[in-house]
């Protein structure tokens, strides 16, 4: 008996099959669970803003509330918040170097602060939120299930793909995205199959409360060339200058607001009050997500102010201290510039834009694969040649910056830049 036992433990240690028959009902499991609890939590949010939304682009009065919206706002998390007031990038440290469960207030103070920017026109996103939402929720079955220390890493993976796929509904950009976002350069394979299931899982379970993503379409697709494909590599690099530009630009307000203001819940009070007067002299155009300004920008040429406007007002908006997200204004940016480009560029104008809506995404987030991916569920695959070129191009442009100040390179973009390698985009930000 003895013998058998041990020739049995032998047989399962070499045959990767049978562990593989334990490792699939366990993640399948803790997905289901994760899936429809960030799903849920997404059609919420999603459910809650596009009301928000809806009834603040009827009313003039709600901008007039930015600065007391921004000055609790600011309390709030100087209140209560401080121990995850780094938002995505407290994600990404856990991911690194973990410390302790995620505070599980995270998830109702970023919901709190998303909706209350939107609610007064702050321009704002929501993949912040998705994402923080996700991993907190996610983060709470690490000690229900005991998951050890690779596990939870996994578990926070889930997350984040959860929570982004169910907010754009593009269940393979968000697990790609999980994936990708933790090194740039290299992507955490060891998680592939839960970041999948939990993705699919998490937008099945939006849709099926009733939550709507906005739909966007490229009528024209034309075919390959060398000519085109350099316009395209041309693009690219023009949409990952622009990734950089906002990435410099989220920094630099971020600065300005720390120097020039040490108590933090008045830096949104007092950029609430310079945003109404901002609107009051060029309206309110790129108030909020901008999801209708995005939408005309694939059927009419945008303004060529459009996309410098938004980063400038995204970047002093997050930087002053409202919530939300980059993500959305990244999507308006991009799809504007892409758009004004038109009047340049002999390419359709709905290519243009899907390809700048994508592009600058993936250059601020250094996730070309992706935004890549994104594209082709947003768009179609006709277009998915362009996409990929013009994100790939975009991503190599937009150099060692980004979005997310804590992503840590794996693998630098040239190999002039070797000794980067390790390094956080911080760290590279303050040589």
């Amino acid at each position: 008996m003895a013998e058998l036992r041990k020739r049995l433990s032998l047989l399962l240690q070499a045959d990767e099959f049978f562990p593989l028959m334990t490792y699939l009902p366990k993640w399948l499991f803790i997905c289901l669970l994760v899936g429809f609890a960030v799903g849920t939590a997404s059609a919420l949010f999603l459910i809650s803003l596009d009301y928000i939304t809806n009834f603040r682009e009827e009313e003039i009065w709600p901008f007039l509330l930015l600065p007391l919206m921004g000055l609790l706002i600011g309390f709030v998390y100087h209140r209560y918040g401080q121990a995850v007031s780094k938002g995505n990038n407290q994600i990404l440290d856990e991911l690194y170097a973990p410390k302790g469960i995620i505070p599980f207030r995270m998830a109702p103070l970023v919901l709190f602060g998303t909706l209350a920017t939107h609610f007064v026109g702050g321009s704002a996103g929501r993949e912040g939120t998705a994402v923080q939402v996700g991993s907190a929720i996610a983060d709470r079955f690490t000690k229900a299930f005991k998951l050890s220390a690779a596990d939870r890493r996994i578990i926070l993976i889930c997350g984040i793909s959860a929570g982004f796929a169910s907010v754009f509904g593009t269940p393979l950009a968000g697990a790609v995205f999980a994936l990708e976002v933790l090194l740039v350069g290299r992507m955490r394979y060891e998680a592939i199959l839960p970041s999948f299931l939990a993705a699919v899982i998490a937008d099945y379970a939006c849709l099926q409360w009733g939550a709507h993503h906005t739909h966007y379409n490229i009528p024209l697709v034309p075919d390959l060339d060398l000519y085109l494909l350099f316009i395209t590599l041309a693009l690219g690099a023009a949409f990952g200058l622009c990734a950089r530009l906002f990435s410099f630009s989220v920094q630099r307000f971020s600065q300005l607001f720390q120097t020039m203001i040490s108590y933090p819940p008045l830096r949104p009070f007092i950029g609430g009050i310079i945003l109404v007067g901002v609107f009051w002299l060029i309206g309110t155009r790129y108030a909020g997500l901008g999801i209708p300004v995005i939408t005309e920008s694939f059927e009419i040429a945008a303004m060529p102010q459009d996309f410098l406007l938004k980063i400038i007002l995204t970047a002093f908006t997050l930087s002053a201290g409202f919530k939300g997200g980059e993500v959305t204004p990244l999507f308006f940016i991009g799809a504007t510039l892409g758009s004004a480009l038109s009047l340049f560029v002999p390419m359709p104008i709905g290519l243009l834009a899907g390809m700048g809506f994508v592009a600058v995404f993936a250059g601020a987030t250094n996730t070309p694969i992706a935004c890549t991916l994104m594209g082709i569920e947003l768009f179609g695959s006709e277009a998915g040649v362009f996409l990929a070129i013009a994100c790939v191009t975009a991503y190599l442009f937009s150099g060692h910056t980004g979005i997310y100040s804590s992503q840590i390179i794996g693998s630098p973009k040239h190999l002039l830049f070797g000794s980067l390698k390790g390094k956080s985009l911080d760290q590279v930000r303050k040589k």
